[in-house]
């Protein structure tokens, strides 16, 4: 009798693993928006394409320093946050 119990309990736990759904995936957009992709700029013909380009250039170069500077700040928080939850876990271990 307790074997056809035990296989009875047996059966409903592996058929309740089979239904178990797997979680559903998160997608978490990006901060900023795409940028949309660019064609090789041509070789310029003149001085003042020449200028145009290089501030072009020096343009692209300080939006590239600004997105550095704020992932940068973004770590720091990030390990700010880390230090402040390892503490809270060892205060809360100790209580």
């Amino acid at each position: 009798m307790r074997a056809i119990i035990l296989s009875i309990l047996v059966a409903f736990t592996f058929s309740g693993l089979l239904l178990a759904q797997s979680p559903k995936p998160v997608i978490v957009q990006a901060a900023t928006p795409a940028a949309a992709p660019s064609r090789a700029p041509a070789a310029p013909e003149s001085s003042s394409s020449l200028s145009s380009a290089l501030k072009m250039l020096q343009e692209m170069k300080a939006a590239n320093e600004e997105t550095l500077r704020k992932q940068a700040a973004t770590l720091e928080q990030l390990d700010a946050l880390e230090k402040t939850a390892e503490q809270i876990k060892i205060f809360s271990r100790r209580g």
